[in-house]
């Protein structure tokens, strides 16, 4: 029998879910969705990054990921408004159960997409097509948002079509259609080919995403390695083994304590990746401390917007589990290791533990290491009994921090915990 893979898309998924909630449960009248208008600040303050915007917003050239201040210069009359992650997590958690009742297998892909394998239940829902549309009107009806659903045979396929022409619509991208419906669209719009890769092919001639599949193989390669293999696999029509192949480029984790966040918009200011990197060493050292350990390796690490992965360690004289040491080093090895590249997924890892201290003489000896380990100490005592959120670092309580990161775990970590 035939695989019948369905993905399902939130359109627009921050800005959808923000106006839905404004106006089912606040009372708003003003679609956010009809007018220019993104999320990330707030209107007060004017801080912040477009973490979503309208479709009038993207006619004036807003784009996701810049400062709420050049979009605003782009869109004067611009409607922003703060994010709200325990809400959108709310919705995601709303869809995925409207889900669960067309398929026992659903992986949920990111907060706002899922593949679906509804292989088998013609019987039970009617075509694909028919399903599709009963799926997708369903959480309109129930929810609010809208959704595409791309069918397909495979992941790759259906993720495609999901993204053919939005809002609210179904779309196939079945593997004989491939010619027709994909192989015409620009090269830059093939899932795992970002703006270096684009460069590199229209380089070598290719603009399409017919070009690539057309090419000699080893042209490909020889150029673009391992990921030109990908790449060229998908232009195909290959994407069996998506999830597998997309999984090649991150390293394993250490052995020890880790802890990543796959960002809700491509981060390209140091000084916001250095929040993040802040929020997840708070979880990193906190586990240290809980199990009463030290390490004495520090690594980074981060998936930039070509999928690809880079990591860097370093052994530390003196083993420890003193939070503001941890950041300490994971700042100096960002700060080598990071190329400017758009940065998708960040992650801190530590190795080497032990139950032991031994302390050598470095730049923290100045600031007291004994006395900064009993702060931490005190701090997770504090946080055990009232709950995480009831200490956190000024960074993370100031107005200018409306990007949606959290102070511990960072992205929506925490988020999805409360709304479970």
């Amino acid at each position: 029998m035939e695989k019948v893979i369905f993905h399902i898309d939130v359109n627009s998924a921050f800005l959808s879910w923000e106006a839905t909630y404004r106006m089912r449960e606040l009372g708003d009248t003003e679609d956010l969705r009809l007018i220019p208008s993104v999320v990330g600040g707030s209107e007060e303050s004017r801080h912040g990054i477009v973490l979503a915007k309208s479709e009038s917003a993207k006619k004036y050239g807003v784009t996701t990921g810049e400062p709420l201040v050049d979009a605003r210069r782009k869109c004067p009359g611009l409607r922003t408004v703060p994010s709200n992650f325990p809400i959108y997590v709310k919705y995601s958690n709303a869809m995925m159960k409207i889900l669960e009742n067309y398929s026992p297998d659903i992986e949920q892909y990111s907060i706002d997409e899922s593949f679906i394998d509804m292989t088998g239940t013609q019987n039970l829902f009617g075509p694909p097509l028919e399903a599709a549309h009963t799926i997708k009107n369903r959480i309109y009806r129930e929810l609010g948002f809208t959704v595409n659903v791309g069918i397909s045979t495979n992941k790759l396929l259906a993720k495609m079509a999901s993204d053919f022409k939005k809002p609210n619509l179904v779309h196939t991208l079945f593997p004989e259609e491939v010619p027709t419906k994909m192989w015409p669209l620009p090269v830059s719009e093939l899932f795992f080919v970002g703006r270096q890769t684009t460069k590199r092919l229209h380089a070598l001639g290719i603009f399409t995403i017919g070009d690539l599949a057309k090419t000699d193989k080893k042209v490909i390669t020889d150029n673009l390695k391992g990921h030109g293999d990908v790449i060229w696999e998908f232009a195909n029509g290959n994407g069996d083994s998506m999830d597998d192949i997309a999984n090649k480029n991150r390293k394993p984790a250490n052995k020890g304590y880790s802890n990543e966040t796959t960002l809700a918009f491509d981060v390209t200011d140091s000084y916001l990746a250095k929040e993040i990197l802040l929020s997840l060493t708070e979880t990193v050292a906190t586990r240290v401390r809980a199990d009463k350990s030290y390490i004495s390796v520090v690594s980074v690490y981060y998936v930039d917007n070509e999928f690809k992965h880079t990591s860097r360690q370093m052994t530390l004289d003196s083993a420890t589990n003193v939070t503001n040491e941890i950041y300490y080093h994971v700042c100096q090895l960002f700060d080598q290791l990071w190329n400017g590249n758009p940065i998708r997924l960040l992650g801190v890892s530590t190795s080497k533990a032990t139950n032991e201290a031994h302390r050598q003489y470095s730049l923290f000896e100045t600031q007291n290491v004994e006395k900064l380990s009993k702060l931490d100490s005190a701090i997770d005592a504090i946080r055990n009994k009232y709950g995480e959120d009831s200490i956190k670092r000024a960074s993370f309580v100031r107005p200018e921090n409306e990007d949606g990161i959290k102070h511990m775990t960072g992205g929506l970590g925490k988020a999805k915990r409360d709304a479970k």
